[in-house]
């Protein structure tokens, strides 16, 4: 049989219990899903603000035609990277179709080139989301990966590297984590090290600061920032950040810049408006702030072992695949939708239900997930 390896790999995974299937929703919402006719309360969602529940009217074209260079970059592209510019304290943006695009884009792009490769070193948390590896192994940059949140650990590794050229690469809030990155401390150590600071901020945006820009508001701007949009501001697309003259690099050499169509003008269009409801979804972020509370509190007082986290996420390690598989259907046979992670999303020994809190939950809601899952586990 030609290309035996395909059912010797999917063999594998099933039999370790990491196989992957795709389930169709039907109706869906911040709080709740309906999944083959049946209703359960959703905690698998990254609509942290619930403001993907809101519907909109529309004047935008669905397609930009072509890519950005060619004819693709239209006034609604121009007027959002304006108004993100403005937002964020930035000179300059450049809009992606996706997060995923936009951070391995821009690492590949920055050190495209392997005489300047030969003199780079980027600098990663272990943690890191799987777009910033895959953009640091296809760059010419040295990758040097350091232990999550150890500013000791990304200490040695920058005294230790004789790169000319260095870039720490880090997530704001981390996927699956849901904790923080000590930013100020290695924005410091950045400095120190004539080093660049590249932030993922896409579980951050929304989420944190007063006004729902993420991560900036520790104080801290990196050169680089990335911003998603398929989180809270509950759309799609993502945007870097950045100066002009890296803008102006990133337009010469970002392949997925050039040679991708457009970001959609309809799409923009609901980014741009989904961008401001973010902004001033004060309510939303109280409410969101208070469940993460009233979940961390119960969960600790019914003995639940949950992973150190001040955001939405809000994991469960339970270590084996079988385990969290199993756990998760037994939450599914309560009426609880969740999702179990497993490697190589999370690393060995670390599969874990990923809880996600939203700002449309309950307290009622957050009671029947901890009841339930105190059973499960």
């Amino acid at each position: 049989m030609a290309f035996e390896f395909i059912d010797a790999a999917l063999q594998a995974r099933a039999a370790a219990s990491l196989l992957r299937h795709r389930q169709c929703i039907g109706k869906v919402s911040a709080r709740e899903i309906e999944v083959d006719g049946e209703t359960y309360l959703n905690f698998a969602s990254n609509d942290y603000l619930a403001l993907a529940d809101e519907t909109l009217s529309l004047t935008a074209q669905p397609g930009s035609r072509s890519s950005a260079l060619v004819t693709g970059f239209q006034s609604v592209h121009s007027a959002f990277e304006a108004q993100l510019c403005d937002a964020f304290g930035y000179d300059r943006a450049l809009l992606f179709a996706s997060g995923f695009a936009a951070n391995t884009s821009v690492l590949q792009a920055l050190f495209n080139d392997p005489a300047v490769g030969r003199e780079s070193e980027l600098f990663q948390d272990k943690l890191n989301h799987a777009s910033l590896l895959d953009g640091a192994l296809h760059s010419q940059a040295k990758l040097t990966r350091f232990n999550h949140n150890d500013i000791t650990h990304l200490r040695a590794r920058l005294e230790k590297s004789k790169a000319k050229y260095k870039l720490i690469v880090t997530e704001g809030v981390f996927s699956m984590d849901g904790d923080c990155a000590p930013l100020v401390d290695i924005a410091q150590l950045a400095n120190t090290h004539s080093a660049w600071l590249m932030v993922d901020d896409a579980h951050a945006l929304g989420v944190l600061g007063d006004n729902g820009l993420g991560s900036i508001d520790s104080g801290v701007k990196p050169e680089l920032l990335v911003i998603t949009f398929g989180k809270a501001m509950a759309c799609q697309g993502a945007a870097v950040l950045c100066s002009e003259r890296v803008q102006q690099y990133l337009l010469q050499f970002s392949r997925e810049y050039i040679y991708s169509t457009a970001m959609s003008p309809m799409l923009t269009e609901i980014a741009i408006k989904q961008f401001i409801k973010l902004r001033s979804a004060c309510s939303q972020r109280a409410a969101l702030k208070d469940n993460i509370a009233y979940f961390t509190q119960t969960a600790a007082q019914l003995g639940i072992p949950v992973l150190p986290s001040t955001t939405a996420i809000q994991p469960v390690v339970l270590g084996s695949a079988d385990n969290a598989l199993a756990a998760q259907q037994q939450l599914k046979a309560q009426g609880i939708w969740l999702t179990a992670i497993r490697p190589p999303t999370v690393p060995q020994n670390a599969a874990r239900l990923r809880i996600t809190l939203t700002a449309a939950h309950t307290s009622a809601d957050i009671d029947t997930l901890l009841n339930a899952l105190k059973e499960a586990i």
